[in-house]
């Protein structure tokens, strides 16, 4: 059966931008994991893991950065909410040429934090490109993505399942009452496990870094 066309939530009847109301819309504990890579040389990779480039520790400032891109969103991107952030971190994989960097956000308000997850991770990486282009200036941010995200109506949602497994894994998972599943339904250690799942995954040294 195919699936009915989706339309887009901030484009009014008349096809005019417009910030969504959320009013009607339950408080609820929601989480947000998205991923994006630098790519770079091995030489800088180098240089970033022994603390020898010019501006200093890349990988501290970047993390900063991060946060404070997450808690600036609704100032960067015009329909976002303002919503009370309750946690944000943004960790690193060194990698043979490249940097992996996952940004997770977490709240517990009336709509989701994707785009403040993949801002923090966007910011990271231009702080991080700010970092070494002393060094490479032909350094690159891509693979912006969003992996994962748990809450709110829609439930829980992991990049490359099924459109219907998405749609019904918190129901799924409060009926067979899974471990780590809280009162509204999010999976928090689902979430959690899968930054780590994506470490193991991943080549690289794994340098975790803390955030609020």
């Amino acid at each position: 059966m195919s699936q009915p066309a989706r339309e887009l939530s901030h484009v009014d009847e008349s096809g005019n931008a417009r910030m969504v109301d959320v009013s009607a819309k339950d408080v609820t504990a929601r989480t947000a994991v998205a991923s994006g890579r630098v790519r770079t040389t091995a030489e800088v990779v180098g240089l970033i893991s022994g603390g020898g480039l010019p501006k200093g520790d890349a990988l501290a400032t970047a993390r900063i950065a991060g946060v404070m891109g997450a808690k600036k969103t609704p100032e960067l991107i015009p329909l976002c909410h303002q919503i009370a952030l309750t946690k944000v971190d943004v960790s690193f994989e060194l990698e043979d040429a490249a940097v992996r960097i996952e940004g997770m956000a977490r709240t517990s308000d009336r709509t989701g934090v994707e785009m403040e997850a993949l801002t923090a991770v966007t910011v990271a990486g231009l702080a991080l490109h700010d970092m070494i282009k002393a060094v490479d200036p032909e350094a690159t941010l891509d693979d912006v993505r969003l992996e994962a995200k748990d809450g709110g109506k829609s439930g829980s949602w992991r990049r490359g399942e099924a459109r219907g497994d998405q749609r019904t894994r918190a129901t799924d998972e409060k009926a067979a009452g899974e471990q780590g599943v809280d009162q509204h339904g999010v999976d928090q250690h689902g979430v959690d496990q899968y930054g780590v799942d994506r470490q193991d995954a991943d080549r690289g040294v794994d340098v975790q870094a803390g955030g609020e």
